[in-house]
Parts: C-alpha cells; structure tokens; sequence
C-alpha cells in the first residue's frame, strides 16, 4: 500500500496512516486504501482488537488541502465525503474494540479519526482540534455524530464553534481521551490494552460495544430485549465455556481487565 501500513500479530490489527512527511494528512489514495483495509480487517475472523495510529510524530493532519479537486460543486464534494463514509461507518460500528493512539496533531478529519475509536490514547503534546470552521466548512469524517455522544451536546458545540486546540492532557481532563503516555511509551500501551481485551470472548466483547452503541438511541424495553438477547447467544459461546471451565478448574481467568499503566 502507499499510504497505509497493516499488521496483524496474534489477534491484533495495527493499521498505520503513513504519510509522516504530510502529517499523515488524508489524501484520495488513502481514502480509497482505507476502504479496502478496514473491510479486510471485518472480514478476518482472526482479528480480535484494532489498533490505529499515525507514522512519525502525528496522528492525521486532516484532509490534505494540496490534493483535493477543483471542482467544489455540491455534488463533487458530497461524493467526496460519502466516498470517506465507505470506510469510517464500518470503522465505527465495528464489534471489535478499536484503540487509537495519538501522538502530535489530529485536526479536522484526523480529529474525526481519532473519535471513531472506542478508547483513545495520547500523549501529553498531542493537538487536538476540530477546526472546520476555520476554513469554512462543516465537520466531518463523524464528528457530528461521535463528538455530542462522548462529551455532550453543550461541550460539542463550544469546542466546534470555538475551534479551541486541545493538548493530550486538556483532552483527558474533558473526556476525549482516556490516558495520557510519554511519546516513547505510547505505541507499546496500545499494544498491550489490545493484546489484553484480545483475550477476552469476542462474542461477548463485540456485542457489549453494540450494545452501548444502540443504547443512546433505543429505550429502556429495547435494551433490556437486547440484554436478554445478547446474553443467550454469549452464554452458548465458545468463549463462556471456556471462561467457565477455567473457573471450575481453579485457573486465572484468560482475560482479567486492562494491564494498569507502568
């Protein structure tokens, strides 16, 4: 690939945007490679967690404002951006956790990026800033939907309206990122979360992030249906019984929560 970097080690996708010269800034080839990768990572049944991070000293600069056409119609620019739906709405509701660790700037779309993941990693000198605005246009790549659902409807507005740069530890303290690592140790935490929750049943994993993602959106009947529901197809799982031979056995559990940060 020309733009992105794809490894899959025992149960773990790591999928690398590479343009470091450019701040790993998006570009069509990398919309288009990002569709293709993400569908294979859903398609492989051996992949348990997804991690997504950025080459170099960034995570993603946004669009890459040097590629993008001349041609600014309503028509080309919405097909634009749906083509960037081909990939961030498969992203996005995927039932495997995706962790992304952020190092350096994630503006605009890589801001975008960045909020389609489930657990976010940063360091302390990481930039994060919706800045749409800035240039004249609406946010995309998600940010409407993901945004007002991590940290409200109020505080979404105030940082799209604003366009007020975040650091990694200001994002912590608002609830966009979850832990902050020194930049040496930031790739290596990913991993181990990952590898941790790689461990445990990907039924039961995959439909408690399904649930959560329904829930904002379904009322309480519903979502105790889905529970009920959820719960007959996890007890019946390879990764129940497995969990429940363990306990009768007097073994430790295979997957025992995340490893506490060194």
């Amino acid at each position: 690939m020309e733009t992105l970097l794809l490894n899959i080690d025992q149960g773990v996708a790591t999928i690398t945007l590479n343009r470091p010269a450019q701040k790993n800034a998006l570009n069509p080839a990398m919309r288009t490679e990002l569709i293709s990768v993400i569908d294979r990572v859903r398609r492989d049944e051996s992949v348990r967690v997804v991690v997504l991070t950025g080459a170099g000293q960034d995570f993603c600069s946004g669009g890459d404002i040097r590629t993008m056409t001349n041609d600014n119609s309503a028509d080309a620019s919405r097909a634009r951006i749906s083509a960037t739906h081909e990939w961030l709405e498969p992203l996005i509701t995927m039932e495997r956790p995706v962790i992304v660790a952020l190092d350096g700037v994630a503006y605009g779309g890589g801001f975008g990026i960045a909020l389609a993941g489930d657990v976010r990693l940063a360091t302390a000198r990481a930039r994060l800033c919706c800045s749409f605005l800035r240039v004249g246009l609406v946010p995309d790549c998600g940010v409407l939907y993901t945004l007002p659902r991590i940290v409200g409807s109020a505080r979404a507005k105030a940082l799209l309206f604003s366009t007020e740069e975040l650091s990694g530890t200001e994002a912590k303290e608002m609830g966009l990122v979850h832990e902050i690592c020194e930049p040496d140790m930031l790739q290596a935490r990913a991993q181990a979360i990952a590898r941790a929750l790689a461990a445990a049943s990907p039924v039961a994993l995959g439909m408690t992030k399904r649930g959560l993602d329904m829930s904002l959106g379904t009322g309480l009947r519903g979502m105790l249906e889905y529970e009920a529901t959820a719960q007959g197809l996890a007890m019946n799982s390879q990764g129940h019984r497995d969990a429940v031979q363990r306990f009768m056995s007097k073994q430790k559990p295979a997957y025992t929560g995340w490893p506490q940060q060194p």
